[in-house]
Formats: structure tokens, sequence, C-alpha cells
């Protein structure tokens, strides 16, 4: 398999790579570096305290895993959203603590 870069999104950390199988089919897969939006959490889970109220960040989320979720309609359903913001597999993208 043949595998070529196609699209590089610096802004995003967000790269495309184009891949060329054996049998001459393609694909294309979208790769995003989160570690800068990870660390960013870090930061600001550390530096919040105290109770929230009605509006308050509460998690910062990458595009990548935005559309997958999306695509899976927990994003369309508050319900389903909120179980997932609290899970403890996806503190990463927290910025507060608590739960929802």
């Amino acid at each position: 398999m043949n595998k070529r870069i196609f699209d590089h999104d610096a802004m995003t950390g967000t790269k495309s790579y184009w891949h060329v199988k054996d049998n001459g089919e393609y694909a294309i897969e979208n790769v995003q570096d989160v570690s800068a939006i990870v660390d960013q959490n870090k930061r600001q889970l550390n530096d919040t305290s105290g109770k929230f109220g009605d509006v308050a960040k509460v998690a910062s989320i990458p595009l990548s895993v935005y559309y997958e979720l999306k695509k899976q309609g927990i994003v369309d359903d508050p319900v389903a959203f909120k179980r997932w913001l609290n899970d403890p597999d996806n503190r990463a993208f927290r910025t507060r603590g608590g739960s929802l």
C-alpha cells in the first residue's frame, strides 16, 4: 500500500493521507494531533475551581472527535452527550471538574 500526504491543516493539527491499495483502490485517512488541545484542557482544568453556573465552558473537543460523536448521534442527544462528557475515559477533553 502506498501512502502520501494529501492535505495538512496546521491550525487544527489535521493531516489527510491518500492511500493507494495494491489492487488499485484508494482511501483517504484523516488524522488529527490532539495533544495541544489536551494540554490546554489540562491547564484550564487546573486553573478553575468552585461551582459553575448555567453558562460555563466544561470541555474542548477536537473536530475529529466531534464529527465522530455527531456521526454516532451523541452530540444531538443531550443525555448521551452529558454521559459522554462525564465518562472518565473522556476526561482529557474536560476543562472543568465535577459532573454535568
